[in-house]
């Protein structure tokens, strides 16, 4: 009990406040999503309170334990996180958005969020054995190798966007390694090559749709166009306070599509305003500076990594989210971290800051 105590004391706190607050909001505007509908379906904010639930009990419980133990099991962890996500091309349900699920009656689960973090983990146990030599062409080979592995059955779901997702952790996590001199030409070479080839034949038409779209917002205000169109309506007439909490006409009246999950940032600028936008960026911009910062104080190089690959996926997600939500970015159905309506994506937030909370327990010298 006594050590339980310690660590709670040498929690970052100022992060979990962070994250319990965004999951709060979120659950607020699902609330009034829920009972602006006709038969005031509450199903939603239930499943995200369960997940929230979930996920901050695995968070405890992980930051109790070492977190150096994940190093020695990288390799088991990746190959879980790739039977995952080939057993969900077998067993799994599509989504009408893209993308698979494992589903239980009336529980469902997508294994693409819980495979990010196997991936950040193997990562980082991978990198960290060059931490203190120049990357050779093997080992980044190897890297590819691995992200290939996990890119390939998430395209097959489909789901382009997660896809991005490993792309960009494996980008973010390889820039802090001293990659060989040519290596970024090679890398920008390997981008537009593989760009190409999903374009010509990767990418279904209804994707290829949306990144037209994204370069012509208003060519098509009734068809392709019309998610973004309403999302910026949304977000315009939030003016500084919003209207209030269910009180947002375009998802009220279902002007605006997938209003809890892809779409909900548009729902936040509608009904909490500029002031309530603010507020998200803000916990949003705190917990990942306290990442970076928890970081950059731990001399492990597992760990600095580790962190690294969390806050690239959470930095991702919002970028691409709030981006959509704008018409700066593709639609591409990524969850804003902690607020959308995605109970599989939040149990996972919760599990990476349980991560994030047992390297700072360890940098206070818990286990020193």
């Amino acid at each position: 009990m006594r050590r339980w105590i310690t660590t709670f004391a040498r929690y970052d706190w100022s992060l979990l406040i962070a994250a319990m607050a965004l999951t709060a909001i979120g659950v607020l505007v699902l609330f009034g999503i829920g009972l602006a509908r006709e038969s005031q379906d509450l199903f939603q904010v239930k499943k995200q309170l369960l997940g929230a639930g979930i996920g901050l009990a695995l968070a405890v419980a992980i930051s109790l334990t070492d977190y150096r133990h994940l190093r020695a099991l990288a390799l088991p962890i990746y190959a879980g996180g790739l039977a995952l996500l080939v057993g969900v091309l077998v067993l799994g349900t599509t989504h009408r958005n893209g993308g698979r699920w494992f589903v239980l009656g009336a529980l469902s689960f997508q294994p693409v969020e819980l495979a990010k973090l196997t991936f950040v983990i193997f990562l980082a146990a991978y990198f960290s054995r060059h931490a203190h030599t120049r990357l050779t062409w093997t080992a980044f080979a190897g890297s590819a190798f691995a992200l290939l592995a996990y890119v390939v059955p998430v395209l097959f779901q489909p789901d382009f966007g997660s896809a991005m997702v490993f792309i960009a952790i494996w980008l973010a996590m390889t820039f802090f390694c001293r990659l060989p001199r040519h290596a970024w030409w090679s890398l920008l070479l390997t981008f537009v090559t593989i760009a190409t080839f999903l374009w010509m034949v990767g990418l279904k038409p209804y994707q290829r749709e949306r990144i037209t779209t994204f370069f012509s917002p208003y060519a098509d205000p009734y068809g392709a166009s019309y998610n973004v169109a309403q999302a910026r309506i949304a977000i315009g007439s939030g003016g500084w306070f919003g209207k209030g909490i269910g009180e947002g006409s375009q998802a009220r009246l279902r002007f605006l599509p997938e209003a809890s999950t892809d779409f909900i940032f548009a729902v936040v600028g509608e009904e909490l305003g500029f002031v309530g936008v603010s507020v998200v960026l803000f916990l949003l911009g705190l917990l990942l500076t306290r990442i970076i910062r928890i970081a950059m104080e731990s001399q492990d190089a597992f760990a600095g990594l580790c962190l690294i690959g969390i806050a690239s996926v959470i930095a991702f997600h919002l970028f691409v989210n709030a981006g959509m939500n704008l018409g700066i970015m593709p639609v591409t159905g990524i969850p804003l971290p902690f607020v959308s309506a995605a109970a599989s994506s939040l149990i996972v937030l919760f599990l990476s800051i349980g991560i994030v909370e047992a390297v700072a327990v360890h940098v206070k010298g818990t286990f020193a």
